[in-house]
């Protein structure tokens, strides 16, 4: 089985990036693991046109579709994501919102593999979990688009900078103990 480990921030060396690193690192025993960051990609914001709700294609041709393939090949899926002013960074999100040819939104619309697994790892700077949530909701609801089933999810609080994430470390071990 493949686990596809994405890097939702647009900092490659960061504690979005540590946690990543964590989760990539643990699941490589189980699974034929890929980390992949945001960042390394390149892509437009979505120009609103509808022609994918006729077409299940987008008119830009860029980036996107290599994303859309490593999320076809994987089998569980793994997003990782810090808060950027609540919710998830827009690099994400314009991600996100490039992705409509593959949700199910309109017909027709194009697909990925059915039977994947999604998981969602937020952290926050903050001691409040409503910032994590947020984005776990967010990413949550992208899936649900995809037919990825929604198998679980972390919430870190208080996490600013790649040396806050070694004391939370155990936690995202056992997290991943129970990514299946």
């Amino acid at each position: 089985m493949k686990a596809l480990i994405i890097n939702c921030s647009p900092v490659k060396n960061g504690a979005t990036a540590e946690i990543a690193s964590i989760i990539n690192n643990e699941l490589s025993s189980r699974y034929d693991t890929k980390s992949i960051c945001i960042d390394d990609y390149s892509f437009d914001f979505c120009k609103g046109c509808r022609t994918c709700h006729n077409t299940a294609k987008c008119v830009m041709d860029d980036d996107i579709t290599k994303i859309m393939e490593e999320f076809d090949n994987a089998d569980i899926i793994v997003s990782v994501s810090p808060s950027y002013w609540a919710d998830i960074p827009g690099q994400y999100k314009a991600f996100i919102d490039r992705c409509t040819p593959w949700c199910d939104t309109h017909e027709p619309h194009a697909s990925i593999k059915e039977g994947k697994r999604g998981y969602t790892v937020a952290l926050r700077t903050g001691p409040s979990m409503r910032e994590c949530d947020r984005i776990i909701q967010s990413i949550e609801h992208f899936y649900g688009h995809l037919h990825i089933e929604c198998a679980g999810h972390l919430g870190l609080t208080s996490i600013e900078y790649k040396e806050n994430v070694e004391p939370r470390k155990k936690e995202i071990i056992d997290f991943c103990k129970d990514i299946l």
